[in-house]
């Protein structure tokens, strides 16, 4: 969150009428003012727009499974507006209504630079990608990338110590490549995963 940036904090109920939103058909990513009020009006709409069946809607239980999973894993489901939530990506289009975020979430109060390149790099590729994110962290930056193989995993791993966000492709429980299992564990020691999406999601 920027210096001055105001912050919601959405309750347990507001949070689960999010999750539902989301997860529910035919819903794309748009920041909602009140995902409870949309929730009753979704039928309504596709009536309205012509739909002649209404949308399937995301059950209350199924959104409490997936919070409770989030939970067992040590995942936050961190809705736009909140403290947690990086708030650049508030100023994109469409940004994600809910991030599941891991791990040490100070670390976006740190300025950021994203360092991604290629899966097949060479060994001067990486030595560079090594080099650029160790001195960039000690200058005060958290490095981002993606947890991929080559410059991705070296970005993260010259800057584990002073803290690296990894931005993953899939659910927190389906983790890409599989092999970087032990390099994730790692930078969530002092860093952070990343997802806007769902459990159980692969790449």
């Amino acid at each position: 969150m920027s210096a001055g940036a105001k912050s919601i904090r959405l309750t347990d109920e507001e949070r689960l009428d999010w999750l539902r939103l989301i997860r529910s058909q035919n819903v794309g990513p748009r920041t909602f003012g009140d995902a409870h009020a949309a929730l009753e009006a979704l039928p309504a709409l596709a009536r309205r727009g012509g739909g002649s069946l209404v949308p399937k809607i995301c059950s209350r239980e199924a959104a409490e499974r997936e919070i409770e999973s989030c939970r067992k894993l040590g995942v936050t489901l961190t809705a736009i507006g909140e403290a947690d939530y990086p708030y650049p990506l508030q100023m994109i289009d469409d940004p994600p209504p809910l991030l599941a975020i891991r791990g040490h979430a100070e670390i976006f109060a740190k300025p950021r630079v994203a360092i991604v390149g290629s899966r097949n790099s060479s060994a001067a590729g990486v030595k560079i990608a090594q080099q650029l994110a160790r001195d960039l962290g000690h200058a005060g930056f958290a490095v981002a990338s993606g947890l991929a193989r080559g410059i991705d995993a070296a970005a993260h791993r010259a800057s584990i110590a002073t803290g690296t966000v990894a931005v993953l492709a899939g659910g927190q429980d389906r983790i890409y490549p599989c092999d970087h299992l032990d390099l994730l564990d790692d930078v969530l020691t002092t860093g952070v995963a990343m997802t806007e999406m769902p459990l159980g999601w692969e790449q």
